[in-house]
């Protein structure tokens, strides 16, 4: 009689799930996994730690709507996972975390590697669970996934014994439910006309759209929102191209007066979170509309955050639709004369003549500015920008524009530094015609740096862009670095002066360049771009000198 191991019957269950890569690290007990994942045609990419595997997972889902696989060995794997876990849950990405256990016969009898996993993942996942025998693994793929998917998405875990990966049960003994489909719902009717009702009656409205949106793929829809009702717009980092920055109606370089001048404000995919400041920026007489598909994020900010007027709970492209039917036309008659729109039109080119002569100064060392314009005039239309690190990050949200969603990714909601390689990977894959840059801060880089030679093994053409300051956030000339450090007054966020990162990309055969200038940055680029392998630029900038750190988007 026929008959398949659990790790057999694990591959067939991510197949019938419609799995095409799995992201991870083997080692007893899931190295049968990994073979059994690959015999079934399913693409393998093995990472040098667990926490740039399970990002990669991470970024996957956000990229293909469906749950991101990861596999990792028991104990310390599960435990170094969390992070993408946990990313995956407060970012409400799809993610299926897989993790090898000791025998469930020496549990309790200090096992290799042995650990509670189903208990440490549950308060992190939507679910996590271990299945009771291989005949039961297929339904619990499935549940696994189902609860990733659905509703508002977030991680599973799924813990798999090591007598349950090697044992064997009879073929006919496994059964195969169907695999999870989507589940989607629009909004109460009643909701969507008190919603039209307060844009109609709005004179300085305002859009959200948030990183939501650009996982819902509501593109299509969002546009014709904006296209029909004429409201000013303003995207979060990652929901940056759901709208083209290119639109005449992106307040993005007048971001704050957007934010406090509005009457109405319609959250498209946003949350009422840190990066909104709570809605304790906006005006006090402010109306809120918020879309989510979370009936407990609708209205579930914290004490003294804005909440919202009027809610609307639903799958976003159904609900954008369902607004875009009821409104008659624009917020105005006309709406490139309204007083709303010429003010922050106004504020918007201030801001930004501003931010060109950033771009344009001659200063060297280079600051952000000056490093980032270089970079951006090279950048191809359709380029996926992997952008992390404090300041790195943050000025880059201002100076590089994108036309289409899905094109931006950073550490989000979670706002975890690490995620820069595995994210890169992860985006090199979903987009094998496009180029991937990852632009990150030299603290950033040193989470993930051995994932280089992940990428180089997997014949991945990343450029990669170590914006080197030496140090977190801001770092020392090498005069003051040696100064401090003989004084014993070296502060916490220093980093030895100019490391040579590139060398790091030369040892694991990939090409290493180190910039100092924005013609040898342009040059490296330009290199880099026409290079059909991975490319490491080490850019040094401005290191900044020891400050006061301060950060805008905490609560004073």
């Amino acid at each position: 009689m026929a008959s398949l191991t659990g790790a057999q019957a694990l591959a067939r269950a991510l197949k019938q799930q419609g799995v095409e890569v799995v992201f991870g690290i083997v080692g007893i007990p899931v190295v049968e996994v990994a073979e059994a994942i690959q015999a079934e045609g399913i693409r393998f990419v093995s990472f040098r730690n667990e926490q740039s595997c399970s990002y990669a997972a991470s970024a996957w889902g956000f990229l293909n709507q469906r749950p991101g696989v990861c596999l990792v060995v028991s104990g310390p794997g599960v435990v170094h996972a969390l992070a993408g876990v946990v990313n995956s849950q407060v970012n409400a990405w799809p993610l299926v975390l897989v993790g090898g256990s000791c025998e469930a016969a020496l549990e309790g009898a200090g096992a290799f590697q042995e650990c509670r996993q189903v208990e440490m993942c549950r308060p992190h996942t939507k679910y996590a669970a271990r299945p009771a025998g291989i005949g039961q693994i297929p339904a619990v793929v499935r549940s696994a996934f189902h609860h990733a998917a659905a509703g508002r998405p977030g991680a599973s875990y799924i813990d798999l014994p090591a007598d349950c990966i090697q044992g064997a049960a009879p073929a006919d003994s496994v059964r195969w439910p169907a695999p999870a489909g989507p589940v989607h719902a629009q909004a109460d009717p009643a909701a969507v006309a008190a919603a039209a009702a307060l844009l109609r009656a709005a004179k300085s409205p305002l859009i959200v759209v948030g990183k939501g949106a650009a996982y819902a793929r509501a593109e299509a829809e969002v546009r014709a929102l904006v296209e029909r009702y004429q409201a000013p717009f303003l995207p979060t980092p990652m929901g940056k191209g759901v709208v083209p920055d290119a639109h005449p109606r992106n307040a993005s370089s007048a971001r704050s007066s957007a934010l406090r001048g509005a009457d109405v404000v319609l959250l498209l995919g946003a949350r009422l979170n840190w990066i909104l400041h709570f809605g304790r920026r906006f005006r006090a007489d402010a109306k809120i509309i918020q879309v989510d598909v979370h009936a407990e994020e609708l209205g579930g900010s914290c004490a003294d955050g804005a909440q919202p007027d009027v809610a609307l709970q639903g799958h976003l492209p159904l609900v954008v639709r369902q607004l875009t039917a009821a409104l008659d036309g624009p917020f105005a008659a006309d709406p490139g004369a309204s007083e709303f729109v010429a003010a922050l039109a106004q504020h918007g080119a201030r801001n930004a003549a501003a931010q060109a002569a950033k771009c344009q100064s001659d200063e060297l060392p280079m600051g952000y500015h000056r490093a980032f314009f270089e970079i951006k005039q090279r950048l191809p239309a359709d380029v996926v920008l992997v952008s992390e690190g404090a300041n790195t990050m943050d000025i880059a949200r201002a100076v590089f524009d994108f036309q289409e969603p899905r094109r931006r990714l950073d550490c989000a909601t979670f706002a975890n530094m690490g995620v820069g390689l595995g994210f890169a990977v992860a985006a090199q894959i979903h987009y094998p015609a496009s180029r991937v840059v990852a632009v990150v801060g030299d603290s950033a880089f040193g989470f993930s740096a051995m994932e280089l030679e992940t990428a180089v093994r997997s014949r991945l053409p990343l450029v990669v862009i170590v914006i080197n300051n030496n140090g977190i956030y801001f770092g020392l000339e090498r005069d003051e670095y040696a100064k401090l450090e003989r004084q014993g007054r070296l502060p916490s966020t220093a980093l030895l002066p100019d490391i040579r990162y590139e060398l790091i990309a030369e040892a694991v055969g990939a090409v290493g360049r180190l910039v100092r200038t924005p013609a040898e940055l342009g040059a490296a680029v330009d290199a880099a771009l026409a290079h059909d392998g991975l490319t490491l630029i080490n850019c040094l900038i401005k290191p900044g000198g020891y400050q006061k750190l301060d950060f805008a988007w905490m609560a004073k």
